[in-house]
């Protein structure tokens, strides 16, 4: 029976070791104090632990080297993720975007169903181990280093280190090191799914505005890059939410011009918008136009939206010329705000780069360049958009990993 160690006890980790410890002699090693850190946090809390499309429909949703990832998702699908929980006792349901959580809203059930699952394959755990150095002789791993003092040997490596977003929990880029070390190339780690800046400070006075059910779609030099429905959030800084997150994975460049356009409306066409609006101003004919919007906008919004149309916000409705009514469906129907940039890495839900998956197998996950290693999740060139699609990546990854050693 081989020795097989584990580094980082993410979903990825996790997984790789509790199908490692079916045949071999399994140590999981994580530099935190308890194992799922980030796993812990995700989804706010309640862990978005996949998703309920068919599998053939998630490369839609993986912009970072999609096809490296067929040969995993279809071997270990997001059915059997669910039915993985399910037989841990965890029961699921499925929310809007046929997004997957634990039906409790804890993502604490979702770490202990995979911790009960180590425990079953025997699985050592190695908390407070923090991986310092990798030792490694003629295309082979011989031991890890832990705290800089002691030394663990081992037959098989699986590095699941994650990327580098979200620090307190551990994520730092350090398996992308490693790696390095080892002679891989490393894609270089930039932040994906992150809230975005914007240039204009008009976005504080409707900081904690959440919106549903709009448009968003981001232009770079004027072409479209981005489009998609769903909500977004405004901050002190910018925009957050699901829709800009998802859209902040196509802005890639920091020389380039890029605005982002938001539709209040989607479901409405412009005449039909126009014609919604004439009825309500028929109904507060000889009211100020700033107390005509109410049923039409969020409060919090309507002196942003009056601000930008540059009608008089104390002037009578009866008095709104066609032109000017033309101009508050136009603004309606595109707020147009200049983007400064991305938030930093650290704040990013995920990472995009790392290990480029050219030299690793995508049927085994093992190196191409060292014999004894493997890679599962975050730490490879591999991300997904917001949906449960990232963390099914990581299970289906490290399923695959410690199961071809």
């Amino acid at each position: 029976m081989s020795k097989v160690i584990v580094i980082g006890a993410g979903p990825a980790g996790m997984m790789a070791a509790i199908t490692a410890g079916k045949k071999h002699e399994v140590i999981l090693l994580d530099g935190n104090e308890r194992i799922g850190k980030k796993l812990f946090i995700t989804g706010k809390g309640r862990c978005n632990v996949t998703n309920a499309k068919d599998i053939s429909d998630f490369f839609d949703y993986i912009p970072g080297n999609p096809h490296f990832l067929y040969s995993s998702l279809y071997t270990f699908t997001n059915d059997d993720t669910m039915k993985f929980f399910e037989n841990e006792g965890i029961k699921l349901k499925v929310e809007r975007g046929d997004r997957v959580f634990p039906d409790s809203d804890k993502s604490s059930d979702i770490i202990r169903g995979l911790s009960n699952a180590l425990s079953r394959s025997n699985v050592k755990i190695r908390l407070n181990s923090k991986v310092t150095d990798i030792k490694y002789e003629n295309n082979k791993i011989t031991c890890v280093e832990i705290n800089n003092e002691e030394i663990i040997k081992g037959d098989q490596f699986i590095i699941a280190t994650g990327g580098a977003s979200y620090p307190l929990t551990g994520s730092r880029g350090e398996g992308q090191e490693f790696a390095k070390k080892l002679g891989h190339k490393i894609v270089k780690l930039v932040p994906s799914l992150v809230p975005i800046e914007i240039k204009d400070h008009i976005t504080k006075e409707l900081m904690g505005l959440s919106l549903k059910n709009v448009e968003v779609t981001i232009k770079e030099n004027g072409k479209n890059v981005y489009t998609n429905f769903g909500e977004m959030l405004f901050t002190h800084f910018g925009l957050s939410g699901p829709l800009i997150l998802s859209g902040s994975r196509f802005i890639k460049n920091n020389n380039k011009s890029y605005k982002i356009y938001i539709d209040l409306k989607p479901a409405l066409n412009i005449g039909e918008l126009d014609k919604r609006i004439q009825k309500d101003f028929k109904k507060y004919l000889n009211k100020d136009f700033k107390n005509s919007l109410d049923e039409l906008l969020p409060k919090k919004l309507i002196p942003f939206i009056i601000n930008l149309t540059g009608i008089y916000e104390d002037k009578k409705v009866n008095e709104i010329t066609k032109e000017e009514r033309r101009k508050l469906v136009d603004t309606i129907k595109g707020i147009e705000l200049e983007i400064k940039g991305l938030r930093p890495i650290a704040e990013a839900i995920v990472t995009a780069g790392g290990i480029s998956t050219k030299e690793i197998d995508p049927s085994t996950m093992k190196s191409k360049i060292i014999d004894n290693l493997s890679f599962a999740g975050e730490v490879i060139d591999v991300d997904a958009f917001t949906g449960g699609y990232n963390v099914q990546i990581a299970l289906s990854t490290g399923y695959i990993a410690g199961n071809n050693l």
